[in-house]
């Protein structure tokens, strides 16, 4: 792979790409010379944007509305992309959904939606796409997590166990995929301004925001070099780690 181009000959599937981090990501790779496939869910109208963006810069794109819940729907995809792409050598698990509600008001059926979304969404993809990454004795699954997976935070609790699974699964993954040539890791993200968040209130971003040292949310910009370094030659010795890029949100 040349200097410039990172991602030189790579493929990569990324969940809920249409826009945010998991767009961000989308062309960050394209820029690297990667071809990217990607899923939404119902958002038609953004998604063939990103996909145009993605061909605009010479690279093979593939876009497809799909739930990452469906166990049917997931795998099919999964498949159409990879024929589209003529193989899978990167997942990013990305999609995702956020909802602030007090515990004492978190239905049964609401807590089961988020941990279907973030982690059964993530184990789905990856078993979906499992067989094709490790096909070449290179691959790599990054997961995409939340800073609240590593701190807690008021009003997500059904949120941070989700989000503190995936990065449960990910740390036994990568000990798997490491054998096979393929590395797992994850990324756990700060605020970062994306349509997502903006549907959060007022008062829960204002809080937010105080608690920052750097005193500002994240553009999606700034989280999507992490998953190019992760996804790169760059990161070929990070197995099972878990980066956020947060602002200090998170000290580690």
């Amino acid at each position: 792979m040349s200097e410039t181009n990172k991602l030189d000959g790579r493929r990569a599937l990324i969940t809920g790409a249409s826009r945010g981090i998991g767009a961000a990501i989308a062309l960050a790779f394209a820029d690297e010379g990667c071809d990217v496939a990607f899923c939404h869910l119902g958002d038609g109208e953004k998604a063939a944007e990103v996909k145009r963006a993605i061909e605009d810069k010479g690279r093979k794109s593939y876009a497809a509305e799909c739930d990452v819940a469906n166990e049917v729907a997931l795998p099919v995809m999964v498949s159409r992309a990879r024929k589209a792409l003529g193989g899978i050598d990167i997942l990013v698990n990305n999609a995702g959904h956020s909802v602030e509600t007090p515990f004492e008001n978190v239905s049964v059926a609401a807590w089961d939606r988020m941990i279907a979304v973030h982690l059964r969404g993530t184990f789905l993809a990856s078993r979906a796409c499992y067989g094709a990454v490790c096909e070449s004795g290179w691959g790599r699954i990054i997961n995409v997590a939340s800073q609240h997976a590593l701190k807690g935070t008021l009003d997500k609790a059904h949120y941070c166990a989700a989000n503190a699974g995936i990065i449960g699964f990910t740390k036994a993954l990568a000990r798997e995929g490491a054998t096979k040539g393929v590395l797992v890791n994850a990324i756990a993200p700060g605020p970062v301004e994306t349509d997502l968040f903006r549907e959060l209130s007022e008062e829960w971003r204002d809080a937010k925001l105080a608690e920052l040292p750097l005193g500002r949310f994240a553009a999606a910009s700034e989280i999507a070099p992490t998953a190019v370094m992760l996804a790169s030659s760059d990161g070929a010795y990070y197995v099972g780690q878990t980066l956020s890029p947060n602002g200090g949100d998170v000290m580690a």
